[in-house]
């Protein structure tokens, strides 16, 4: 029976990092270009909140992982699985879990660099505007979507796998010769 502590405890924790990169998309650094005098121009960021949003729900998605792959022993360690359509459903999921992780950690790291990247260079002598470079729209939102991706199919890979630990093969020989 799959443990109903751990599965809440991985749902706290996956609800709380989706939490804070929806709230890491929202507090995006914007910037203003500002005339210096008529022939200098520089990048003003506003404060950057979303970089440390992000880490955070970087870091409570890598606990949140780590929880449960330390739980259910990574499928790799423990006792062999017995042949059932549980196992047979555990190891996709266990390989789709880690596919989804790996793609939400590179969103909120890569969107957490790039935000916290600030250009600090100035144009003279220029009609252009300075090339003041924030995050894209949507980095953080994508490794929220991926955040609620993975929560749902780590629970599900932990059902099966202690579905398929549990599983117990039937005793029956089979054909058996009858006593004459």
């Amino acid at each position: 029976m799959a443990s109903v502590m751990l599965l809440f405890v991985v749902f706290v924790f996956d609800l709380i990092a989706f939490g804070l990169a929806v709230a890491a998309e929202q507090r995006r650094t914007t910037w203003q270009v500002v005339n210096e005098s008529r022939d200098s121009s520089y990048c003003v960021y506003e404060k950057d909140i979303a970089t440390g949003l992000g880490i955070g729900s970087f870091l409570i998605l890598l606990a949140s992982q780590l929880f449960m792959m330390v739980a259910s022993r990574c499928l790799c360690c423990g006792r062999a699985l017995t042949p059932s359509g549980s196992r047979s459903c555990a190891i996709p999921l266990f390989i789709t879990t880690w596919v989804f992780f790996f793609i939400a950690e590179v969103c909120l790291f890569a969107g957490s660099v790039k935000n916290s990247y600030h250009t600090k260079y100035r144009v003279y002598l220029g009609n252009t505007a300075p090339s003041c470079r924030s995050v894209r729209k949507g980095v953080f939102g994508a490794g929220a979507a991926f955040i609620i991706l993975t929560g749902i199919v780590s629970e599900l890979y932990y059902v099966c796998l202690t579905r398929a630990k549990d599983f117990e093969v039937p005793k029956d020989p089979g054909i058996r010769m009858s006593s004459l």
